[in-house]
C-alpha cells in the first residue's frame, strides 16, 4: 500500500494536471476548438532542414499556411505583443511557437519568449512544434520551461523515402543530403519523441500526406508513434507552395486524407479539425485574426539586431 505523497499519488496529479490543460488547446482537443483561442509567437525565422513541400515566407497576409507570418519578433515584443492579445481575447489558453523556421533551431529566442511570458502567467499553455532534429538535445529544456504538449512533423521512417521529402539537413555544422540526412533527421525524432513522451508531455504528430511519396507508408508511421505512446496525429494534405520544390505538385484530395485517417484511428486518434495555421496566428482555429494585432508603429523590435532586418532572414533562408 502507497502512503499519501508517494510516487503513485503524483503521477496521477501530473496526469490530471495534463489532461485539464489538453482540454483547453484547441490543436489536441476537439472540443476546445471553438472554446479556446491560441496565439503563435514568431520568433524563430531559422531551420535547419529544408523540406521539399516548405517556402517560408515573411509580410505575407494573403496566404494561411505553415512557415507564413507578417511579422519576426523578438522576445521582448512576443511578451508585449501577447500582453495585448491577452487583454483583447478573452478566449486565449495557448501560447505555441510554430517558426516560421524551427522553434529548436532557434532555441535561444524560442525559450526566452517562453521565459519572459510564463514569469507572469503561470496559468497559460505553453506549447510548441519542431522537425525534430534537435529534439534529443533539448527535451530536457524543453520540459523544465513547462512546455507541456510539443508537436514534431515526422513524415516517413524510412530513410529512402525521406530523401524524397527533404533536400537537405544542417546538424552540429555539417550539411547532408539524400539518404543520409533523412536517417539522421528520422533518429532524432524517434529519440525525441521517447524522452518526451517518457517524462509526461503530450505529443501530437503531424504528417503531411504526400501522393506517391508517403502515403502507402504513413500506417506505418503511425503505429511506430502508437508504440511511443503519441497522443494525437495530424494527417495533413500537402499544400502546394509556390516556390517550393514540390510547388507543382498536385494538392492531396481530402477524400484521401480521410480515408487515411480513418485507417489510422484504429491506432491513434486522429486530428481532424487542423486549419494548418499561420505562424503569427491568432484567436480560435479558423478565424485568424493575426492582421489584427499587427504593431507596425514597433516594427523596429520585430527583429533581433543581429538579423538587420526581414529582408535579410528572407535571403539567409532562400
Amino acid at each position: 500500500m502507497e502512503c499519501p505523497g508517494s510516487t503513485s499519488d503524483t503521477k496521477v496529479e501530473k496526469a490530471t494536471t495534463m489532461l485539464e490543460k489538453t482540454q483547453k488547446h484547441p490543436c489536441y482537443s476537439f472540443d476546445a476548438h471553438q472554446k479556446f483561442a491560441r496565439m503563435h509567437l514568431p520568433v524563430a525565422p531559422y531551420c535547419n532542414i529544408s523540406c521539399n513541400y516548405c517556402n517560408r515566407k515573411f509580410d505575407c497576409v494573403n496566404e494561411s499556411r505553415p512557415g507564413v507570418t507578417s511579422e519576426i519578433l523578438t522576445p521582448q515584443a512576443a511578451k508585449k505583443k501577447f500582453d495585448r492579445v491577452r487583454e483583447q481575447v478573452a478566449q486565449l489558453s495557448v501560447v505555441g511557437i510554430a517558426g516560421p523556421g524551427d522553434a529548436l533551431a532557434d532555441w535561444e529566442n524560442t525559450r526566452e519568449s517562453i521565459r519572459l511570458i510564463r514569469a507572469e502567467n503561470p496559468q497559460v499553455v505553453f506549447c510548441l512544434s519542431t522537425n525534430g532534429l534537435l529534439l534529443p538535445e533539448y527535451a530536457q529544456q524543453i520540459i523544465n520551461l513547462g512546455v507541456t504538449h510539443v508537436t514534431v512533423t515526422v513524415n516517413c521512417l524510412d530513410s529512402a523515402i525521406g530523401a524524397k521529402i527533404y533536400k537537405h539537413i544542417n546538424f552540429k555544422g555539417q550539411h547532408y543530403t539524400g539518404e543520409a540526412g533523412a536517417k539522421i533527421l528520422i533518429e532524432n525524432q524517434l529519440a525525441g519523441i521517447a524522452l518526451l513522451t517518457s517524462q509526461g508531455i503530450i505529443v501530437k504528430i503531424n504528417i503531411v500526406m504526400l501522393k506517391g511519396i508517403n502515403d502507402q507508408h504513413i500506417p506505418e508511421v503511425v503505429k511506430k508513434m502508437k508504440e511511443f505512446g503519441v497522443f494525437i496525429t495530424n494527417i495533413m494534405p500537402l499544400i502546394p507552395a509556390p516556390g517550393s520544390v514540390f510547388e507543382n505538385f498536385p494538392q492531396t484530395r481530402m477524400e484521401d486524407v480521410n480515408d487515411m485517417r480513418n485507417l489510422c484511428e484504429l491506432d491513434v486518434m486522429q486530428m481532424r479539425h487542423c486549419k494548418q495555421c499561420r505562424a503569427d496566428a491568432i484567436g480560435l482555429l479558423g478565424e485568424d485574426r493575426s492582421q489584427e494585432f499587427r504593431d507596425k508603429e514597433s516594427q523596429g523590435e520585430y527583429c533581433d539586431s543581429s538579423t538587420q532586418g526581414l529582408g535579410f532572414i528572407r535571403r539567409q533562408l532562400a
